[in-house]
């Protein structure tokens, strides 16, 4: 047996084990394409307004107390956007985004509950197959493995398609779409030109999954590049970059602090801090800072210079509440190379470090996995079913001998 041919029964093997994992992973990449874009039209579009004129916002610390005043519960997370005809919004944990007029105070409404729960619908599919609870575990771990075979027969399909000998000849039909043609033959010219040409983006997208997914993985990134590997609980998640809201960092006090009923903090001297924080970050898109659950606790801010998609252009600064003096400033800059290149797999998972381009590439890739998964299975079946009929009719020459 040949290497290529020893290639082929490995790629053909993996195929037909998670082609039907692939393929859904596949399909909801494609639907998760936009999700940035369509969850921010369907929040905030409807509340974009010009400000009027020679108006700037009201103080932080009064659109806070008018927030208080219409909900009952204590918001995780407040944010501003450079942009003066976006709304303010406040989130309470995962559960509830609510807008407000930064101009007047008056409370806009809550974000698309429907929209958030039909894209969080599809990402617990995509990253665990739709289970709850206990079940997630289990199911990580299969859609982890069938990422880890999916890398496989990229790099595989790769090697394969490597033509023997360069000319056009033999690169037309593998690298340009065929008409006329059905049944394998088709089959087979679409399964090489879409994964010649889905190669590339696809590699990196299901790379940076396997690191996701993997414990080892990630440790990995951090010990190739002579970084220190982070403690438990403290990895790229944390800081800028990581997956949450502007910034990454107040987003994740969101999620840990969720909605808090009583009296609640006091918003005293907010005002000074956000003004210092705006005043450090010069060229700022948006400032989400971190509710302070106590008086004497420091007051985090998360500082976008970007869109969101870009963690070089993400930092997080704490600021004693009483001095005004800044307790910890971390950017993007101060990271080790293996936290860097961490920060940035989650962003190129999904494309968004290349803006609306590079989500267009991925979900591009991602459908081009769907075809490749169809195809292969395709020509899966095709195969055994020709093994089938030559079996058959060796059987039958033997009856008739």
């Amino acid at each position: 047996m040949t290497l290529r041919k020893f290639f082929f029964w490995l790629h053909l093997g993996a195929g037909s084990i998670a082609g039907a994992i692939i393929l859904t992973m596949s399909v909801t990449g494609v639907l998760l394409m936009y999700e940035k874009q369509i969850i921010a039209w369907a929040d905030r579009g409807g509340y974009r307004a010009a400000p009027p004129p020679g108006v700037t916002h009201l103080p932080v610390e009064t659109l806070l107390a008018k927030i208080r005043e219409s909900q009952p519960e204590i918001p995780t997370v407040f944010t501003l956007r450079a942009d003066p005809a976006e709304p303010a919004e406040a989130s309470f944990g995962r559960e509830k985004t609510v807008f407000i007029n930064p101009y007047s105070g008056a409370v806009l409404g809550e974000g698309s509950n429907k929209v958030r729960g039909f894209f969080q619908q599809v990402t617990g599919i995509h990253r665990w197959l739709g289970a709850n609870g206990e079940g997630r575990a289990p199911a990580r771990a299969i859609t982890g493995a069938c990422n880890l075979a999916f890398l496989f027969l990229v790099a595989s399909g790769i090697y394969m398609w490597w033509p023997k000998k360069w000319s056009w000849r033999n690169l037309r039909p593998v690298v340009l779409f065929q008409g006329g043609i059905k049944g394998k033959a088709r089959d087979w010219n679409w399964h090489n030109v879409i994964g010649i040409w889905t190669a590339v983006p696809l590699f990196f997208v299901v790379l940076t999954a396997t690191v996701m997914s993997y414990p080892w993985a990630n440790r990995l990134v951090y010990t190739l590049t002579g970084s220190e590997v982070p403690a438990q609980g403290g990895g790229p998640g944390r800081g800028p970059g990581g997956p949450g809201g502007p910034g990454g960092p107040a987003r994740e006090g969101g999620r840990r602090g969720g909605a808090r009923g009583g009296e609640g903090p006091t918003f005293d001297g907010i005002d000074k801090l956000w003004s210092r924080a705006e005043q450090l970050s010069p060229g700022w898109q948006s400032i989400g800072m971190r509710v302070p659950a106590s008086p004497g606790a420091p007051v985090v801010f998360a500082i976008d210079l970007g869109n969101g998609g870009r963690p070089d252009l993400r930092s997080q600064l704490s600021l004693d509440r009483r001095t005004g003096e800044t307790v910890q400033a971390e950017t993007f800059s101060s990271y080790s190379l293996g936290r860097k290149l961490r920060l940035w797999m989650r962003w190129v998972h999904t494309g968004e470090a290349g803006g609306w381009i590079g989500q267009t590439v991925a979900g591009v890739a991602s459908g081009g996995g769907a075809v490749l998964v169809w195809t292969g299975i395709a020509l899966a079946l095709r195969r055994f079913r020709g093994w089938l009929t030559r079996r058959r009719s060796s059987a039958r020459v033997l009856v008739a001998q």
